[in-house]
C-alpha cells in the first residue's frame, strides 16, 4: 500500500519532468491510500488552478482509491510526529496515516526526505 502525497498529485497533473518517474511509482487504485487531508489540499489547489470541472474529476478519481479518514488514533500519532520531526499539521497527518496503514509515502515534499517509509522524488 502507498500513500500519495498532495505534492505527487500536483506534479502528475501538471505534466512535470517527474511525471514519468511518478507514473512508474504510482500505485493502482486498490493500493493507493488518499488521506482526506490530501483531498482537501488537492481540491484547494485544483479549484485555484484549473476550476470546478477538473477538480470534480480528480477528486472522483481519489474516491475510488482507499480513502483514509482522520480518526483519533491518526490524530494522536500525528501530534507525536509533529513534535518528533517538526512536521506541519497536514504533513504530520499524512505521515501518521502512512504509518497507521503500514504503507509507504510517495512524495516530492522535502519535509519528508530521509524519514522512514518515504519514497522521495526531488524536484528539479
Amino acid at each position: 500500500m502507498r500513500v500519495v502525497d498532495t505534492s505527487i498529485w500536483i506534479e502528475w497533473l501538471i505534466d512535470s519532468p517527474l511525471k514519468q518517474a511518478i507514473a512508474e511509482a504510482f500505485p493502482e487504485t486498490t493500493q493507493c491510500i488518499v488521506p482526506t487531508i490530501v483531498q482537501l489540499e488537492l481540491s484547494k489547489w485544483l479549484m485555484r488552478e484549473v476550476g470546478e470541472s477538473e477538480t470534480d474529476q480528480v477528486i472522483a478519481y481519489t474516491q475510488i482509491c482507499v480513502v483514509a479518514v482522520l480518526d483519533t488514533n491518526i490524530a494522536l500519532q500525528a501530534a507525536d510526529l509533529h513534535r518528533q520531526y517538526k512536521l506541519a499539521t497536514a504533513d504530520a497527518i499524512i505521515y501518521a496515516t502512512t504509518l497507521a496503514y503500514g504503507a509507504d509515502l510517495l512524495t516530492c515534499d522535502a519535509h519528508f526526505e530521509g524519514l522512514p517509509e518515504v519514497v522521495f522524488f526531488r524536484k528539479g
